[in-house]
């Protein structure tokens, strides 16, 4: 955890001192492929069947283009920045809450959706959105969307969803009669403090917060208090997806922040696992595939994006992670989906995310907000006791 939380640190300050956007070329034609492509990924993001045969749009992309897909997997956005930081990458999926900074860095190229024929299939929900468009230039083309979800014991919480994060916030007692306390996680990121705000502002409205990711002085502490108490409860922070499946399966833990990826795997292996969306809402990520502004093999980069959005990939990784296709096309006639896998992955929730987003100081609901640096520093002192 030290090692992340160190490539965090140095994360945040990229952000904060880099200067203007980049200017950089935007590619006008592809070429013949260099033989490889290296994304950073999120586990799950990038499979080849190694886990389940059922499960594979690497294969076919290699046979059909010769370039080989290596993966290197990232637990955090933090991670994924100071991986595109060190270079050597051709492309990254990339949440919200990472986009941004790779812009501002210079860390990432425009991308020429005229290279990319099935651009116009993406979601127009997706396709300008702010985590990823500036000045209406396009710096990635969308993978997938969802919710981080409460993920809980179906047996502690009696078949009964929970209906509030006060679960893993609070202090309580579970309707199994236990406490929850050494019974709970957290996510090991400073993001993380989002997912507090959006609970004080369901709970707390004398706070005014109106944007988790755009709290002032006031909310900002507040979000840190709650966090400090919850440090208490927290048997341990997560950010890798199979520490967090270990740990229900063989820990006691009864409920804690997620993605539907875990939940789908313990449900798989006929774990008593189930999820929910609260009453407050949820925070949630929108993923977009980005190009190092230096990708060694920019060819293969670039049919990488176009395969990245087919129909067939897009239901596929929907039905593998619990997630929304970035293609709506892939919602209906996907086998491995089903024609309810969207809906059942949450379709109908966009506008009740919160997607993760970098904190900046020049915030649109604030006349001035707590930047993403200070979150980095802060979330490191809670987890430290502090």
């Amino acid at each position: 955890m030290v090692k992340l939380l160190q490539a965090a640190t140095a994360v945040a300050a990229v952000f904060v001192l880099q200067g203007p956007l980049a200017a950089a070329e935007m590619k006008t034609e592809i070429g013949a492929g260099e033989g490889v492509v290296d994304i950073v990924a999120w586990p799950g993001y990038i499979e080849r069947g190694e886990t389940d045969k059922n499960f594979d749009w690497v294969t076919d992309f290699e046979a059909k283009t010769g370039c080989q897909v290596r993966v290197k997997t990232a637990g955090t956005s933090d991670e994924m920045v100071a991986l595109m930081n060190e270079g050597g990458f051709d492309l990254v999926t990339a949440s919200g809450d990472a986009s941004l900074r790779l812009i501002s860095g210079k860390r990432v190229q425009p991308i020429n959706t005229d290279l990319v024929p099935s651009w116009s299939k993406v979601d127009p929900r997706l396709q300008s959105a702010r985590w990823h468009t500036v000045d209406g230039v396009h710096y990635g083309v969308p993978y997938q969307w969802g919710s981080n979800v409460l993920m809980y014991n179906t047996e502690v919480f009696k078949g009964t969803a929970p209906t509030s994060w006060k679960v893993v916030f609070e202090e309580t007692t579970l309707p199994d009669g236990q406490s929850n306390k050494g019974r709970v996680q957290a996510f090991d990121g400073p993001i993380y403090i989002a997912d507090a705000a959006l609970y004080l502002k369901a709970h707390n409205p004398e706070l005014g917060i109106v944007d988790p990711y755009e709290l002032n002085e006031d909310q900002y502490k507040a979000a840190l208090d709650l966090l400090r108490g919850q440090r208490e409860l927290v048997s341990r922070y997560w950010h890798d997806a199979f520490v967090q499946i270990d740990d229900f399966n063989n820990e006691g833990i009864a409920a804690s922040s997620s993605w539907p990826f875990q939940v789908n795997l313990l449900v798989a292996d006929g774990k008593p696992i189930a999820s929910t969306v609260p009453s407050e809402g949820a925070t949630g990520w929108a993923d977009t595939t980005m190009m190092h502004a230096d990708a060694p093999h920019p060819n293969c980069a670039y049919l990488w994006l176009e395969h990245s959005i087919n129909p067939k990939l897009q239901g596929d990784l929907a039905a593998w992670f619990g997630s929304v296709p970035a293609v709506l096309d892939a919602c209906k006639g996907n086998a491995l989906l089903g024609d309810e896998g969207c809906e059942t992955n949450g379709l109908g929730n966009f506008e009740r995310i919160s997607f993760w987003r970098t904190p900046v100081s020049q915030c649109e609901t604030q006349e001035t907000c707590v930047p993403y640096y200070r979150w980095v520093t802060d979330y490191i002192a809670v987890l430290g006791g502090r």
